[in-house]
């Protein structure tokens, strides 16, 4: 003869165990979420307490195609290629590469408020997080709206687990980018991965004069070759950087006189931090028109 059942203890029970369900689910990885595409031009890819989310960018950087000198060339080809992408045409995962502060990433962020209006958006996600590349790719496969998947200042290490999921889902990959999403990426780095000498003891020279390189270099120029346009920045001659220099005052509103008085004080600001960058340029108009206010 069974025993009659407590109602009492399986009602605690079931509390039990529904409370146990709930402690496993905030551990247990969560499903990427697709936030409200209307809500920002730019989105970020963060990690919070294991739990992956898009957030949108407040105060997207301002900067117009316009605004960038000495990079015209560079300007015309992601423009360019930026274009068929939005017109649905074929078009490229870009590489930019070269010195620092010469405008890579502003050169992506002015494309980006010139396509905008057009339903463009920009994810972007630090080189740390590259592992979850496939999953935000699914995510927005199904969208209406066009991505560019943005990772500034890239470049990887022997081993980092990013780097090989970067180079399958940019080409090695079953499955392929959908034709709303492109990659941008910058680096100081050509090739991505450091380069040391030993590895250019492996090259081998063949009886007819060909030159093959060794495994290692292979390995590492394989990721940037994937890249389907390279767009290559370099340091500013003293005329080009006094010209970015004229540039910025006149967005700060000054006139063409404090423009030409500004001359001596913008070489001196270059030579103390060692660069002739775009990026010292704007530091020195910011500085120079801050205290020219006071």
């Amino acid at each position: 003869m069974t025993e009659p059942v407590d109602l009492h203890c399986l009602q605690h029970f079931a509390k039990r165990a529904e409370a146990l369900f709930d402690r496993l689910e905030a551990v247990l990885p969560q499903a990427l979420q697709a936030p409200d595409w209307s809500t920002a031009a730019a989105f970020r890819y963060r990690r919070r307490r294991g739990v992956a989310l898009l957030a949108p960018v407040r105060h997207l950087a301002t900067l117009r195609l316009s605004s960038l000198m000495e990079v015209d060339a560079q300007k015309a080809r992601l423009l360019q290629n930026t274009s068929q992408f939005m017109a649905g045409r074929g078009a490229n995962n870009v590489l930019l590469t070269g010195a620092k502060g010469t405008g890579k990433s502003s050169l992506i962020k002015a494309c980006l408020n010139e396509f905008s209006n057009q339903s463009l958006r920009l994810i972007e996600i630090d080189k740390a997080d590259l592992v979850d590349l496939p999953d935000i790719v699914d995510l927005v496969a199904e969208q209406p709206e066009r991505f560019i998947i943005f990772c500034d200042d890239l470049s990887f290490d022997q081993g980092e687990r990013g780097y090989q999921a970067l180079k399958s889902v940019l080409d090695g990959s079953v499955a392929q980018l959908s034709d709303n999403v492109l990659i941008y990426a910058t680096s100081n780095r050509r090739h991505l991965l450091p380069e040391a000498m030993k590895d250019n003891l492996a090259y081998q020279h063949t009886d007819d004069g060909e030159v093959h390189p060794g495994e290692a270099v292979e390995e590492k120029i394989s990721l940037s070759e994937r890249f389907g346009l390279w767009i290559s920045f370099y340091p500013f001659s003293q005329d080009e950087y006094l010209t970015i220099v004229g540039q910025w005052l006149r967005n700060f509103g000054l006139a063409e006189e404090a423009i030409a008085d500004a001359r001596a004080e913008a070489l001196v600001w270059a030579l103390e931090r060692g660069s002739r960058s775009g990026r010292v340029a704007f530091q020195f108009a910011k500085d120079y028109s801050g205290r020219r206010a006071l």
